[in-house]
């Protein structure tokens, strides 16, 4: 062969081993350091970090299936247990132990299968704080570099105070302590000897193991502990024979219930998580903005409503926002939180069907319109790129004009598609981004709530009538503390500018007049009282039932319908459904969350109307205050559906006779 090629050969191997060697030194490098940084953390010992309700009392912890405590709030007999049965030279190895490994091995081969594992102690923990359980070279390679991590950074004590509160004992238990509650309604400082091997025999095999499932192979388990704790000098022969001689008394297993607030629990722990991982940092207190009564209220009025409508399988969603910070002070996911955890306020994207109107009527009054512009011509709603598509209304007769509040009024269907049109698809999906709704559907039906959206979504977005055109992000989260009173995080208050604040105060009167006359104004029989406003939405084939209310305190939003979409009943409209669930809620917090008036920004001119026609009163008129920004039109014709005096009567048959000669005459010019 020529040289030359061979020496090029074995330069070309050379650089390829140089660079191999070079990336994983490096790759090596990386991960010692983020392991060092991950274990130096655990220096700061064992403590629970505690989420705290808006009133700033503890709530919950984390992990509510633990109980972490100190190292001497354990008893000696589970401590020596725990030692002789799974680590016997613990106390004598850096983290690993050949010696260990060797005899683990040996007493393998001669059983014919695996009887004793080789790992330490410091390697268990290693695995449960940072690995998987695969059983592959390279996880046993990562578990004896961490572990002797562990042990460069932390005393003996240290390590297994951290094991017995993290180490998994069966049936989703983790540390001693907590599985000392369960089993024996005791402290882990309390327990008996006999109780002790119990909890220690478990580690090697927790589920095939398990009390509660097995007891007499964790009671034969127990006494392989004990012969282990006698052999190695922890207890006498006598003690043996005596714990030997106890059939531990184990109670039921006691199902951990989040009770109040499981949902709100849930979705907070992951507001947690999302920010810092899978840590469990000691003794850090979590500021919430959830009110804990508030949300006791909306719990109750989920429930009374599905036990109302009394249909299996019926889920409801319910979200309450304070809409001058975005707090969120009230959540639930479902109908029982025992029968299914998923969130649906939260994680539920459903059709809002009419819920979604009063942001197209906000675009409208944006672009120049004012509650009492006429739409025309509503009897024929053509729709762009569908020709045969036709928006119907839930009621049968269709007006072929009407003003925009009496449109949102009665939820006119093709008022609101003849709006969508006018202002533009674009405008309304813009206005709905703003808000926080995005990725819905370009489609002439967007009027009618065909995209998707959940609960929380939907009471952010509704924050701009309440909020004075700004609305504001949904916050569980307010601040995190750590051990030293030093806070590592907060969520300040985020508002956006979506409408100004006269259009902001126009669509509040208008939806004010939803819930005082039109399609909620069941919310007044059922007690509601104060300045309220909402809109119901209710999807096709009675699939999905909403009602998003608000009050000058709060914006509380309900969902109610089946998770595999389907009717909910035969005329389930949303104010006989969803409305119901928020008018208790709304009765349940009327102290803790009153209505006050709504101001009046800057920049309004009010004038009295007749409530039936909109056009200036005679004196029989139900009359109202409609408030005109600057450049609305402000009607100037007598109402012609009322009576009023003989002069009134006189005047507006005048301008019945000019508004006529005006007509014929544009017609000529025509």
């Amino acid at each position: 062969m020529n040289p030359a090629r061979v020496r090029r050969f074995w330069n070309a191997l050379a650089v390829v081993l140089t660079l191999s060697l070079g990336i994983g030194g490096a790759m090596s490098v990386w991960w010692l350091s983020r392991h060092g940084l991950a274990v130096h953390r655990l220096t700061r010992g064992v403590g629970d970090t505690v989420f705290l309700s808006a009133d700033g009392r503890p709530w919950f912890r984390l992990d509510e299936q633990r109980r972490d405590v100190p190292l001497d709030s354990i008893s000696q007999d589970l401590q020596r247990a725990v030692v002789a049965v799974e680590d016997r030279r613990f106390y004598y190895h850096p983290g690993i132990d050949p010696i260990g490994l060797g005899r683990a091995i040996v007493r393998d081969i001669q059983a014919g299968g695996r009887v004793e594992g080789g790992s330490t102690l410091t390697q268990q923990l290693a695995r449960t704080l940072f690995l998987s359980n695969a059983r592959t070279l390279g996880r046993k390679a990562k578990e004896a570099a961490i572990a002797l991590l562990i042990e460069v950074e932390l005393s003996k004590p240290q390590i297994l105070e951290l094991y017995l509160n993290r180490i998994y004992l069966s049936a989703g238990v983790y540390g001693v302590e907590a599985m000392s509650q369960h089993l024996f309604r005791k402290s882990a400082k309390s327990i008996t000897l006999a109780e002790a091997a119990v909890i220690a025999g478990l580690i090697r095999a927790p589920s095939a193991l398990s009390p509660w499932s097995n007891y007499d192979g964790a009671l034969r388990r127990s006494h392989l502990v004990l012969a282990r704790m006698r052999s190695q000098g922890f207890i006498t022969a006598g003690e043996e024979a005596a714990a030997r001689a106890l059939r531990p008394r184990i109670q039921p297993y006691r199902q951990a219930r989040e009770g109040m607030g499981g949902w709100a629990k849930d979705y907070l722990r992951q507001q947690f998580r999302n920010q810092f991982g899978g840590d469990h940092p000691p003794d850090w207190r979590v500021r919430t903005t959830v009110n804990r009564e508030i949300q006791e209220a909306a719990e109750a009025a989920v429930v009374s409503g599905m036990r109302r409508l009394n249909r299996p399988g019926l889920e409801a969603a319910f979200v309450a926002l304070d809409p001058r910070n975005g707090n969120i002070i009230a959540l639930v996911g479902g109908s029982d939180y025992m029968r299914s955890t998923f969130n649906r306020a939260v994680r539920g994207r459903r059709q809002p069907g009419s819920a979604f109107k009063p942001l197209v009527y906000a675009a409208a009054l944006a672009q120049g319109d004012s509650p009492v512009s006429i739409l025309t011509g509503l009897q024929q709603v053509p729709a762009p790129g569908d020709p045969e598509w036709m928006p119907r209304n839930a009621a049968l007769e269709q007006s072929d004009a009407l003003t925009l509040r009496a449109a949102l009024l009665e939820s006119n269907n093709a008022a609101a598609v003849t709006l969508q049109q006018k202002v533009g698809t674009r405008t309304v999906l813009r206005l709905a981004s703003d808000a926080g709704l995005r990725d819905l559907p370009d489609v002439p039906s967007l009027a009618l709530g065909t995209g998707l959206v959940s609960p929380l979504d939907l009471a952010s977005a509704f924050t701009m009538f309440p909020g004075g055109g700004e609305t504001v992000a949904a916050r569980g989260i307010i601040s995190v503390v750590d051990a030293a009173g030093g806070e590592v995080f907060s969520r300040p208050v985020k508002r956006t500018r979506v409408l100004p604040p006269p259009v902001a105060f126009q669509m509040v009167t208008i939806l004010r007049d939803v819930v005082d006359r039109g399609t909620g104004s069941a919310a007044r029989r059922l007690g509601v009282r104060g300045p309220v406003g909402g809109k119901t939405g209710t999807t096709d084939d009675y699939r999905d039932a909403w009602f998003v209310g608000f009050s000058h305190s709060v914006v509380a939003a309900v969902w109610v319908g089946f998770d595999q979409p389907r009717t909910i009943g035969r005329d389930a409209y949303a104010a006989r459904v969803a409305l119901p669930i928020w008018a208790d809620f709304m009765k349940r917090t009327a102290k803790a969350l009153p209505a006050s008036a709504f101001q009046v920004p800057s920049g309004l001119v009010p004038e009295e109307l007749c409530s039936v026609s909109y056009q200036r009163p005679v004196e029989e008129c139900p009359t109202y205050l409609e408030y005109f920004k600057e450049g609305d039109r402000i009607p100037d014709g007598l109402c012609p559906i009322h009576r009023g005096s003989l002069k009134q009567r006189a005047a507006r048959a005048v301008q019945g006779l000019l508004r006529s000669l005006g007509t014929r005459i544009a017609s000529v010019f025509r």
